[in-house]
């Protein structure tokens, strides 16, 4: 009988460390970050060269696009003329990306192109 408890006692004991670890493994992992950029076009043709060299620098720093264009309803305020949704690993990734030599040799075709406001916004659910 005395076995029978130590059995079940090293079972939960084990339940327990394991629980304990999965918990500390979900802790240390970063959220992800939005970069999320309102786009006001001011020369549409070099919005369409300046375009496709911004995606290739997002995808080359980790990041991937949720949403690109398409249509923007208002609900409070008005509306941006053109809104990105961007993800990245982390917000340090996201801050890499936009100090990256990649991203600042865009910076005059732009200028050029286009108007912007743009942040990074660490997913919590807090």
């Amino acid at each position: 009988m005395r076995t029978r408890y130590k059995m079940a006692l090293a079972m939960l004991a084990g339940a327990g460390l394991g629980a304990g670890a999965i918990q500390a493994l979900h802790a240390q992992a970063k959220p992800p970050a939005y970069v999320i950029t309102e786009v006001d076009i001011i020369d549409q043709a070099a919005f369409k060269e300046f375009s496709p060299q911004v995606g290739k620098t997002v995808e080359a720093a980790g990041g991937k696009y949720l949403t690109r264009g398409g249509k923007i309803v208002a609900l409070e305020g008005e509306a941006p003329k053109r809104f990105v949704l961007s993800v990245f690993p982390s917000v340090e990734a996201a801050q890499a990306w936009r100090s990256s030599a990649a991203w600042n040799e865009l910076t005059p075709l732009r200028d050029k192109a286009v108007k912007t406001r743009a942040f990074i916004a660490e997913g919590t659910t807090e």
